[in-house]
């Protein structure tokens, strides 16, 4: 798993949009203009996510299966290359992108599509 499947996967989720906001070579997934999914410029390690709470958070870090993700929420993990299959990625990214699709006005997730 590598930046180019976690960009492939974000890519065909309605209203994703690709961005580098801070420079350097990240790469930002958002949508509704916040985001869903960030892997890092200078550390290529891993995608960081949102969970569902931070009680979720802290049992994936527990159990080994992510890290906490710097600079980030705490309800924010960080999945490490190589940890997880792809299946169990795409269902984070998936997951995180709900997540917060669904803190958007409705106005907005109409729009999505």
């Amino acid at each position: 798993m590598t930046r180019a499947f976690v960009n492939a996967r974000c890519a065909v989720l309605p209203g994703a949009t690709h961005s580098d906001p801070w420079g350097g070579g990240h790469d930002a997934w958002k949508v509704g203009g916040k985001l869903f999914a960030v892997v890092g410029a200078m550390e290529d390690h891993g995608v960081s996510v949102k969970c569902p709470d931070v009680e979720t958070a802290r049992l994936l870090i527990e159990v080994g299966r992510a890290e906490r993700a710097p600079y980030f929420h705490a309800s924010w993990v960080r999945l490490p290359w190589g940890l997880v299959d792809e299946a169990e990625l795409g269902e984070r990214l998936e997951t995180s992108y709900r997540i917060i699709r669904a803190s958007l006005p409705k106005k907005v997730q109409a729009s999505l599509g």
